[in-house]
């Protein structure tokens, strides 16, 4: 099979990249690579990139201030390629741009993607998005600043290479774009571990109102919108947070539930072994991977925490080994 990528860029020259709402390091770094490898390969197309709100602990990765977080009206494109997004839905209020290109591609890991392009390049098996983009591209054009976002996405996919979807593939990967000379020891620690100060109070406050449940199987915090609104934090300050919980000793999954508009509240679930938690996320609309997925509940915070704890409480009665 050809490229995929290079023959979906043949005779398109006015091209825009989507990513998902919300975007995480992979979808920023998935993005971001690819936009800087086209802007500095393919110096005659036109790229436009179109994130929500991306987070600026990201601003280091070349063509950061080129991203476009407001829909325009009227334009339209040759062709539309999403990274890192499952379904169309996570496409927000930039749809209308992938609804309207002349050509569409996607390329995503996520196992509950459908395939809803006019080409699709999903591969599950793959630790990320960035991973996936990694493989398309000619390692002899990659330069250093399209290097050090490729690495962004795997490593925040990865959690820095120690989620059970890290493989060789994603090593080599790894270790080729560091080669390029990217500083990867300051990436993990900027864009992975560093916190600001609305960041560590929200940490601190999620993990203060958390709570095991389910004879110890899970940990759950809630944080209302009255608790961000309070701190001055938004949905980026609660980058991190899940992760932390995911690591508390003995627990085998964590619900960190958060509200952005008033009665939605978004759902970011962790496994640490046996739990598939995609499914759960599936069935509410969501979707991601088998130790890490998420989706959106609607709801005041009773009725969502209770929705998501029974969801829970099947997926450990079905998933859970007998010992």
């Amino acid at each position: 099979m050809g490229n995929i990528l290079i023959s979906a860029l043949e005779n398109r020259e006015n091209i825009v990249l989507l990513g998902h709402l919300h975007p995480d390091g992979d979808a920023i770094g998935s993005t971001l690579g690819l936009y800087n490898y086209l802007k500095e390969n393919y110096p005659e197309k036109k790229v436009d990139l179109y994130l929500d709100d991306p987070a600026k602990k990201f601003s280091y990765l070349a063509g950061f201030e080129e991203i476009r977080t407001e829909y325009e009206e009227g334009r339209t494109y040759d062709l539309c390629i999403s990274l890192d997004s499952s379904d169309t839905e996570r496409l927000g209020v930039f749809l209308p741009y992938f609804e309207t290109a002349a050509h569409t591609l996607c390329i995503d890991h996520h196992r509950t993607n459908p395939g809803f392009a006019d080409e699709n390049l999903v591969v599950p098996e793959a630790s990320s998005c960035a991973e996936v983009l990694f493989g398309l591209l000619d390692g002899e054009k990659i330069s250093r600043c399209t290097a050090e976002c490729i690495y962004t996405g795997i490593i925040h996919d990865t959690g820095v290479f120690k989620y059970s979807s890290t493989s060789r593939a994603t090593m080599d990967a790894a270790g080729f774009l560091m080669e390029k000379g990217i500083p990867f020891g300051d990436i993990i620690d900027g864009s992975f571990y560093r916190r600001n100060f609305v960041q560590n109070k929200m940490l601190g406050i999620a993990l203060l109102k958390s709570r095991r449940i389910l004879d110890g199987d899970c940990m759950i915090s809630v944080v209302t919108r009255n608790n961000m609104e309070d701190n001055g934090a938004g949905p980026q300050d609660m980058d991190g947070i899940i992760d932390q919980m995911r690591n508390t000793d003995g627990i085998e999954c964590a619900v960190l539930l958060y509200e952005g508009k008033e009665g939605e509240f978004k759902a970011s679930l962790r496994s640490n072994h046996w739990m598939d938690v995609s499914a759960i996320a599936q069935s509410y609309g969501g979707g991601g991977h088998i130790r890490a997925a998420g989706c959106t509940l609607r709801g005041d915070a009773d009725t969502v925490t209770a929705v998501i704890t029974n969801a829970v409480a099947e997926a450990i009665k079905k998933d859970k080994p007998n010992v």
